[in-house]
């Protein structure tokens, strides 16, 4: 009696048992697990810290003397002012919807106020230069600090309103690859299952690359971000090291 041929059997009960096995993780694996919160849908973040930013920003314009603000000296005020107005009524609590008309009038104030504050470092800085700045020590560092943070906040808002397509594509998951790489990215077992960058993650990165002139833990990985973050480094630069050289020149 012949014995039947198992090795026609074999491979098709192997294949089906490294299916089986394969397929069972994913049954008891949570998906926050297998895909990161940063990769797919969320409830949105909240737009609470957005506009705490916001007014700080109009705080500080506020504090800059009028000689080394671009005219006229209500613009930049008015414009964080309309931009809270268009971020509460279009996002009240949190941000989910993706809304192309919305994104572009933000990223233009945003533009504006980035301009405006630029060419108020420029004025104080041309009048550090020309010798043609007479007030003290003590004011100078308020208004080269005001215009430092400011700086800081506008770039916040510009990484922000940027990474992966935006605060509601970056929740809705529209986008795969992100712009910036935060360590959580990399180690996702030192992190929360449901982390994900929200606004305080980018102003920590504006405020490390203002203060150390590079990035350090968070990397920049498209040309637009490496481009940002430069422009950022030289206006920080600039402001600080001749706020800082010419307070001690008068302290002396």
């Amino acid at each position: 009696m012949t014995e039947p041929d198992s090795s026609s059997e074999e491979p098709g009960g192997v294949r089906d048992e490294l299916e089986r096995m394969l397929a069972l993780p994913a049954k008891l694996i949570p998906t926050s697990v297998i895909v990161p919160a940063w990769r797919r849908l969320t409830d949105g973040e909240s737009t609470w810290p957005v506009r705490g930013a916001v007014v700080a920003a109009i705080v500080l314009q506020i504090a800059i003397p009028d000689q080394y603000e671009i005219p006229p000296t209500w613009l930049l005020p008015t414009l964080g002012v309309l931009l809270a107005i268009g971020l509460s009524i279009a996002h009240p609590r949190r941000i989910t919807r993706h809304t192309p008309q919305l994104r572009i009038v933000s990223i233009m104030l945003i533009a504006v106020i980035s301009l405006a504050n630029a060419g108020s470092a420029a004025r104080l800085i041309t009048a550090l230069l020309n010798g043609t700045f007479k007030d003290s020590a003590a004011r100078l560092l308020l208004t080269g600090g005001a215009i430092w943070l400011t700086n800081v906040i506008v770039f916040a808002m510009w990484y922000w309103n940027l990474d992966r397509g935006g605060p509601a594509a970056r929740a809705l998951a529209l986008k795969n690859y992100p712009d910036f790489l935060f360590p959580q990215m990399t180690a996702p077992e030192l992190s929360p299952p449901e982390w994900q960058p929200m606004f305080f993650d980018y102003l920590y990165l504006s405020f490390t690359n203002a203060a150390a002139f590079s990035p350090t833990d968070t990397l920049p990985l498209a040309r637009w971000a490496k481009m940002t973050m430069m422009l950022q480094s030289v206006v920080s630069l600039g402001t600080v090291v001749l706020v800082i050289a010419r307070a001690v020149n008068i302290l002396k």
